[in-house]
């Protein structure tokens, strides 16, 4: 007779399309993760894929979750676990290497809010301290705030604290917030960042709650660092979408991370991804498709009827209450739209592979924009072409001035110079922008990828001592006056191709993604618009925005090509007046 393997039937039933739209409809991503969890099976215990499926062990963690009670609510109950459920827990444990240890080092689950994704860390938790087969083993539940390393804490305590048997076995230290495992002597923490989480921590688990709360990896590579040396160990990263989409925020990355990997796009075998939210063209009012973010709230009349009142409040009061909508309760990813230069989807899909390799021997226009003493001066080149434009993009900062903008600006400068993003000028004691930097950088472009640059374009601040060198590269100089009346025609039109997808740009360009991210639109009474930082974030630097802005006014300005009617065509069809 065989085995119930109750991840693998889940995955072939929603793979199969037997969860059609009429009953359960599923998204992409959730689709994605099962068929994964199919494939595997299909090319386990070879040679490309050292890995194999143990249903004992899948099944032996689901059964054990099903002995736990739920204490919190009018009365007691017993857990049982959904379908979805099952498939999270029973294949981070049911998939194994070849030497017994298992497979996933790494989970990154993502759904809306309220769908038991801490009582689920919870349960892993537990588990692990029991059955994990290690002694002394460290585990806990950390974020940057204290409050939030509890939440899955304390759902461990509340499984042990009804449960006479697991009482037994496990001693709680609610003061230390700390559960110690009698059997293993393995101990349950809830660490978080304000309360002095370091770097060090070997955990053979982990739970990191609602990560879209985390400015930055730091929680992720304090935890992660500390297990490279064990065989086995989980971190679990739990959270609904958030408001940030700056390539550089952590959830927003580790979230464009896991999807590459559900893609295929990328490969990271000892990874687990589940994501449950609404697919791009979605009727976001639709009710049918409140599930596919809601696995667990919308299988109830109870919690279809809160969702229902949710969607009505946002669809009638929109604005601040709508964005709460479509991320809260449809875990999509959300922004606040006011004076946002571009649309970061559409910023996002002009990404591409190409480099400058591609435009080797072609004219391009140059934009600088110079920055004061030591903040990031950037340097952008526009090579147009019939229907696209490409961008590139450097920057550069003086050595002495590194630390103090990684903090200030909480940007990851040190990694962009790694990549060769960003050149740092001088020595460790130099805080002072040195402007022979760019002069040489630009000579090594022109004469590297042997290229024509038509004119430069350049901000005027702070450029006195700069344009007798600028002047010897024998490129003609415009002068761009940093007012919205001058730049308004060429900020309007860079907007109006990267809306248009017109642009293109090196994606691993991460600085450049950051700054247009950063990038918001002032308006003079006229209403003519030039970009600026977020007032309330001034270290947001928007530096290579602007060089790229003061690249395209040259282009505008000196170009013999504009085909005029062409252009005017282009905007009335983005407009939608076409």
């Amino acid at each position: 007779m065989a085995k119930t393997d109750r991840v693998t039937e889940y995955a072939k039933l929603v793979v199969s399309g037997v969860f059609d739209h009429s009953k359960i409809p599923f998204g992409r991503y959730h689709y994605l993760a099962c068929k994964r969890h199919l494939n595997d099976l299909e090319r386990q215990n070879t040679d490309d894929f050292p890995y194999y499926w143990d249903i004992d062990a899948s099944e032996k963690v689901i059964n054990y979750a099903e002995t736990l009670t739920i204490a919190e609510g009018e009365s007691a109950k017993n857990i049982k676990l959904l379908g979805f459920q099952m498939f999270d827990i029973g294949s981070v444990f049911g998939w194994k290497k070849t030497n017994g240890y298992r497979r996933f080092r790494r989970s990154y689950k993502s759904m809306a809010r309220q769908q038991g994704k801490s009582l689920v860390n919870g349960i892993i938790g537990t588990y692990i301290a029991l059955f994990g087969n290690y002694n002394y083993g460290k585990l806990f539940t950390a974020s940057t705030k204290r409050n939030l390393a509890r939440i899955a804490w304390e759902e461990m305590v509340k499984f042990i604290k009804i449960d006479p048997e697991l009482d037994e076995l496990f001693d709680i230290k609610d003061y230390k917030s700390l559960i110690t495992c009698n059997l293993t002597n393995c101990t349950i923490e809830a660490l978080s960042k304000e309360g002095g989480l370091e770097d060090g921590h070997r955990s053979i688990y982990s739970s990191l709650d609602e990560i879209h709360q985390m400015k930055n990896n730091f929680v992720y590579k304090a935890i992660y660092n500390g297990t490279r040396t064990l065989k086995e160990t989980l971190l679990s990263m739990i959270t609904t979408r958030g408001f940030d989409m700056n390539p550089n925020n952590f959830c927003y990355s580790m979230d464009s991370y896991a999807i590459n990997i559900l893609e295929g796009i990328a490969t990271a075998e000892d990874f687990f991804v589940d994501i449950f939210c609404l697919d791009k063209d979605d009727d976001i009012f639709d009710e049918r498709n409140f599930i596919k973010a809601n696995p667990y709230l919308a299988t109830t009349e109870e919690g279809m009827e809160i969702l229902r009142q949710e969607a009505q409040t946002a669809k009638d009061m929109g604005s601040a209450e709508l964005k709460d909508f479509k991320t809260k309760c449809l875990n999509l990813w959300s922004y606040d739209e006011k004076d946002q230069y571009i649309d970061l989807e559409k910023w996002k899909n002009c990404g591409t592979t190409k480099t400058l390799e591609k435009f080797r021997g072609k004219s391009c226009y140059c934009g600088l924009d110079l920055s004061s003493g030591g903040d990031l001066t950037s340097l952008a080149l526009e090579f147009p072409s019939e229907d696209k434009f490409y961008l590139y993009s450097h920057s550069f900062m003086p050595k002495g001035r590194l630390q103090e903008h990684i903090e200030s600006d909480d940007a990851p400068y040190d990694m962009w110079f790694e990549k060769g993003l960003i050149t740092l000028s001088g020595g460790k004691n130099e805080f002072k922008n040195d402007y022979k930097f760019i002069i040489k950088h630009l000579k090594d472009l022109i004469q590297n990828y042997e290229l024509n640059i038509k004119v430069i374009g350049y901000d005027p601040h702070n450029a006195d001592a700069f344009l007798e060198d600028l002047e010897e590269l024998g490129i003609p100089l415009l002068e761009v006056t940093q007012s919205a009346k001058f730049l308004n025609d060429a900020t309007e039109d860079m907007r109006l191709n990267i809306k248009s997808e017109n642009i293109e740009y090196d994606k691993s360009n991460e600085i450049l993604s950051w700054s247009f991210a950063n990038a918001k639109i002032t308006s003079n009474s006229f209403g003519e618009i030039k970009i600026d930082k977020e007032a309330k974030e001034r270290t947001k630097r928007v530096d290579p925005v602007d060089a790229c802005i003061d690249a395209h006014v040259a282009y505008m300005k000196y170009s013999e090509d504009i085909d005029i009617d062409k252009e005017m065509n282009n905007y009335l069809e983005v407009m939608g007046w076409n």
